[in-house]
Parts: structure tokens; C-alpha cells; sequence
């Protein structure tokens, strides 16, 4: 208990580092992954091949190697001077908006057909049609898939902390050169990401009671 209480304002800038790099994350990427979503089943040849071009490259690429190029390669070439805050936020949520957009395409799937055609034959465009009749729709069936994605955005933040950001894993080295147990340190640094993690699967376990349909 000590190992808390002794350090507890770098646990606390641990944790709110930690919260805020997934929070910034999530957000970012739930936006572009449904947008991916949509380019991925639009009529748009273009953009379907956007979509597959993005889904494919960014699941398949190490995240340690999004981090890398996010880093060492985009301030050189296009945005120099940026924080590492918002270098490590655009990797993680790049990195995740690739599987936020296959959950969202998945649920998309499970909407019948004759949605989308019935609302075409109202004169809907396929933007109305998407956000108005299919996603509404899809919403339902992807919130426990995406549950696992945020928990999946809170543990990948841990990585942020080799690139010079305050988070919760990365509190371990400080502490150690300290001199604590590291025992004692891991499993105070663990049960601080159990909270986060039991916290979001608590609020999609909410949304899915209040969204669900009895069957």
C-alpha cells in the first residue's frame, strides 16, 4: 500500500494520462471508422477501394510501427513541432479506427437489404439512407464488438508511455529506478487499468440494455 500512497501524484498523472490518451482516441477513431465504414459500402468504386486501402494497411501494420512513423517520420515531413500527445493520440486512433470499421461494417451487414432499397425508392441519397435508416440500425449489433475495441484503445495506450507521454505503464520506470518492488508497482498499475477497463465495459453493458430489442 505504501507504494501507492508514497507516490500517489504519479499514479494520478499515470491514470488521467492513460484516461485521456483513450478518451482523445476513441473519439477520433469511432468518427473515422464509421466514415471508413461508409466508403467501405459505397456505391463509389473510389472510395470502396479507400476503405479497403486504409482497413487493410492499418490492421496489418504493428502499432509500435504506427508509433514509430507517427514520431520520427510525420513531424519531419508534414506537421513539425507537433506534441507527443498528439502524435501518440493520431497513431492510437488511426490504429483502432480500423477496427472500429469493420465492427461497423459488420453490423452494417446485418441490416436487410430492402432498408436500404426501400429508402432509395423514396429518393433518399445514400448518405441520408446511412445515417438515417442503416447505422441507426447496425448500432444495435456493434456495441458489444466495440466494447472490446475500447478496451482493446485503453491496454495499446501503454505503449505511448516509450514516447514520451505520461501513462500509467509507463509510471513502472519511474518507480523502479525508485527502488519499490516491481511486483508491488504492477499490480497497483493493474488494478488502475482494471478500473478503466471494467468502467468501459460497465457504460457499453448500459448501452446495450438501453438499445437492445427483445427478442
Amino acid at each position: 500500500m505504501n507504494v501507492l500512497l508514497d507516490n500517489l501524484p504519479l499514479f494520478r498523472e499515470g491514470f488521467i494520462g492513460t484516461l485521456s490518451l483513450t478518451a482523445a482516441s476513441a473519439l477520433i477513431a469511432l468518427v473515422l471508422g464509421v466514415v471508413i465504414a461508409g466508403c467501405r459500402v459505397s456505391p463509389i468504386p473510389p472510395l470502396r477501394w479507400f476503405g479497403a486501402a486504409w482497413v487493410t494497411l492499418l490492421r496489418n501494420t504493428p502499432l509500435v510501427l504506427l508509433f514509430v512513423v507517427a514520431f520520427f517520420i510525420l513531424p519531419k515531413v508534414l506537421f513539425p513541432g507537433m506534441s507527443p500527445y498528439v502524435l501518440a493520440v493520431l497513431a492510437l486512433s488511426f490504429y483502432t479506427s480500423s477496427f472500429v470499421c469493420e465492427a461497423v461494417r459488420s453490423g452494417i451487414n446485418t441490416v436487410a437489404v430492402g432498408q436500404a432499397e426501400a429508402a432509395r425508392s423514396l429518393g433518399m441519397t445514400f448518405t441520408q439512407t446511412l445515417s438515417l435508416i442503416v447505422l441507426p440500425q447496425a448500432t444495435r449489433t456493434v456495441i458489444a464488438p466495440m466494447s472490446s475495441i475500447m478496451i482493446a484503445l485503453t491496454k495499446n495506450s501503454a505503449i505511448a508511455g516509450a514516447f514520451s507521454n505520461a501513462e500509467l505503464f509507463g509510471t513502472q520506470k519511474d518507480l523502479s529506478d525508485m527502488g519499490y518492488n516491481i511486483l508491488f508497482v504492477f499490480f497497483w498499475i493493474a488494478v488502475a487499468f482494471l478500473i478503466i477497463t471494467f468502467s468501459i465495459s460497465g457504460l457499453f453493458r448500459l448501452l446495450e440494455r438501453k438499445l437492445g430489442v427483445a427478442r
